[in-house]
């Protein structure tokens, strides 16, 4: 991964263990094993459309239930975002995407600002998906965000199916990180010189 924007990372305390490798010059490839089968499809899905190169494994706590892991994934995703970006110089920074997946329809919108802050309106998400309560979601996207220094603004539109609005909002948090990532201008994407 010489003279790529990549990052390598583990994380392991007492609810999991995890390990992350990412490139943000790949080819949507992805080896991701989380426990959850839900998840490694979101994750691929995330990953495929924002054009990354992700291998991620995570052995949780899953006999609580998935919080720790999805919360502690998306710290480290968030993590490797921030390290594979450096200093930031040159990228698009702000992009937007809207997916639709059968009756759904997602919009996100993100700013790799340095200024974490998560907008997240679930309403229309059932209160279970594939067995787990919708809430982990909201742990992912936040710690995700946090992490990575990101505005990240994510809004089901309507839909009434859990996995389809995911889906969509996995696809469209792809798309938009892989605009907003691409190095298309010089110095800092910012008028007051600095992101951040």
């Amino acid at each position: 991964m010489v003279g790529k924007r990549a990052a390598t990372l583990k994380r392991v305390t007492k609810e999991t263990d995890i390990r992350v490798e990412l490139c943000l010059e790949g080819a949507g490839t992805c080896a991701i094993a989380t426990g959850m089968g839900f998840a490694d499809h979101m994750l691929t899905l995330m990953t495929f459309w924002a054009g990354f190169d992700l291998t991620l494994s995570c052995k949780g706590d899953l006999e609580v239930d998935a919080h720790h892991s999805l919360e502690d994934i998306g710290l480290c995703l968030g993590q490797a975002l921030a390290e594979a970006l450096g200093d930031k110089a040159g990228i698009a920074r702000v992009a937007s995407a809207k997916v639709p997946m059968d009756e759904a329809l997602a919009e996100v919108v993100v700013d790799l600002s340095g200024r974490p802050y998560l907008v997240y309106a679930d309403d229309l998400l059932p209160a279970v998906i594939a067995g787990e309560e919708k809430d982990v979601w909201r742990e992912f996207f936040k710690s995700l965000a946090q992490r990575a220094g990101m505005n990240l603004h994510i809004r089901f539109e309507y839909g009434k199916n859990g996995h389809h609005l995911l889906e969509a909002a996995f696809k469209a948090l792809g798309l938009a990180l892989r605009q907003a990532v691409q190095v298309c201008r010089t110095g800092a994407t910012s008028t007051k010189g600095s992101v951040d």
